[in-house]
């Protein structure tokens, strides 16, 4: 009893800290609204010298928080993208900030139009624990561009990296411009509830829904990154060693434990036993052991990891045909599974799986497949493995997702040029390059008049004879 008191007293000052701490940033905004191009591009050049000085920390922290996460995974998938990223950024912040220029109706003449992209304020950053550095930089990057203030509050998941970015982030920001916010998840229920100007949320379906709830009561705009079970279909005549490859590489990385890794694989009927195969000898190409690998990301933690065995377990229960790719696990490095012979009833194919497990789903022809996919949820991602580009368009025209990948898988988060964001169930909102930049501002239509007055012709009284004559112009 006394414990929990003490619990609730501390939860309570942490609150309390919270809402100082986004006083302070609303202020500080105030004070300056709209910082300058070369403010905005130093305060990025600051972030990539800082990524870069301790990437080496970053990278330890990161695996202490998975147990064993390899290195390069985190400089391939976190560092190397959040450092494109500001360096794309900085170096077209100052022409995303021009005003956009819009043309004026005759009628409305003599006048000028143009949209001025203005700070939103202070943007709240919810990140989750799967991809810790680059999900929280990726947003953070966007709304500095865009010139705001950031709240980021990290997950309770990865105690090693969210403490680290926290002391890191200090060192080059003050706590009104940028600050980290860590705590458990009472502390991200209130954090979620803060009046922002903006909130970007990463992370599963079922918790968006709450945190747009909550940001609802404030009218906060949010961005909502979310999940889902994103398909890859092999084609009926792409090489099965092509599809094999490419697909391992997007289910392997991070273990699985990834928004847009691939989470079932439709194949052709006859192709099946193929595609094992294939896919069998890439994954233990790619690591030829799970023992003491570095390779081998473990899952995240031990929660994480009864309920993917759970998923295995419900499957093989009620008739699914599991394939180990390895002969055990160690500690949480859990081994990479196919399932043969899945069924809606399994909760492999009704949750977001987010592990080393991957269902092969045979079909007859690519209308079948298509079918399967769109009875259900829009996913975050699409990847299609086929090189006849009129089946790639009927693919790209049939379906819905957040983005799509021909021939390959989840590359296309990493392109800077693009949006990243989902559709329905998956998400709502993009960012990432000039998207996020505008994502972080607010479009101000600006109109504008000098001493000449055209529009006194139709002011009242009406029934003049100039009306008319503009009726007669305008209005038809």
């Amino acid at each position: 009893m006394v414990a929990d008191i003490a619990y609730l007293q501390q939860t309570q000052q942490e609150i309390a800290q919270l809402e100082q701490l986004f006083a302070r940033q609303r202020s500080a905004y105030r004070a300056h609204p709209m910082p300058s191009a070369e403010q905005r591009v130093q305060w990025l050049n600051s972030l990539a010298e800082l990524i870069s000085s301790e990437r080496e920390s970053l990278i330890k922290a990161i695996s202490a928080d998975f147990s064993n996460r390899s290195a390069d995974e985190t400089i391939l998938a976190e560092i190397m993208p959040s450092l494109h990223a500001i360096h794309y950024s900085a170096k077209r912040v100052k022409k995303w900030m021009k005003p956009s220029r819009r043309s004026v109706g005759l009628a409305f003449m003599p006048a000028a139009a143009k949209v001025v992209y203005q700070p939103v304020g202070v943007v709240g950053v919810i990140v989750p624990w799967n991809y810790p550095l680059y999900l929280a930089m990726g947003p953070l990057i966007g709304a500095l561009a865009a010139g705001n203030r950031v709240m980021i509050k990290m997950s309770e998941s990865t105690p090693a990296t969210a403490a680290l970015v926290k002391n890191l982030l200090a060192r080059i920001f003050p706590e009104d411009l940028v600050c980290v916010v860590l705590g458990e998840v009472e502390l991200g229920v209130a954090f979620s509830k803060l009046p922002f100007d903006h909130l970007l949320f990463t992370g599963a379906t079922s918790v968006g829904k709450h945190v747009m709830r909550a940001a609802a009561e404030n009218l906060t705009p949010v961005t909502l990154e979310l999940g889902g079970k994103s398909p890859a279909i092999v084609s009926a005549n792409v090489p099965l060693s092509d599809a094999a490859e490419r697909i391992a590489f997007g289910k392997t990385l991070n273990a699985g434990q990834t928004c847009v890794a691939p989470d079932y694989v439709l194949v052709p009927k006859d192709r099946v036993d193929g595609f094992v195969a294939a896919y069998k000898e890439v994954v233990q190409r790619f690591l030829p052991t799970l023992k003491d690998n570095p390779d081998y990301t473990a899952v995240i933690n031990e929660r994480q990891l009864a309920r993917l065995k759970s998923y295995i377990t419900d499957a093989e229960s009620k008739g699914a045909q599991v394939i180990p790719l390895y002969a055990e696990g160690q500690g949480r490095r859990l081994p990479h599974t196919l399932l043969l012979n899945v069924n809606d009833e399994m909760k492999v194919m009704q949750d977001e799986i987010f592990g080393p497990l991957l269902p092969v789903i045979p079909y007859d022809k690519l209308e079948d497949a298509l079918a399967f996919i769109n009875e259900r949820d829009r996913p975050l991602a699409l990847y299609y493995f086929g090189y006849d580009k009129a089946e790639q368009q009927r693919v790209l025209e049939r379906t819905h997702s957040g983005g799509v990948c021909l021939n390959d898988t989840m590359l296309h988060v990493a392109q800077d040029d693009m949006p990243f964001g989902g559709v329905g169930p998956s998400g709502m909102g993009h960012y990432h390059g000039h998207e996020g930049f505008k994502t972080f501002s607010h479009a101000k239509s600006t109109f504008i008049k000098q001493r000449y007055n055209a529009a006194r012709m139709i002011y009242p009284p009406y029934g003049k004879a100039i009306q008319k004559l503009v009726y007669k112009l305008f209005v038809r």
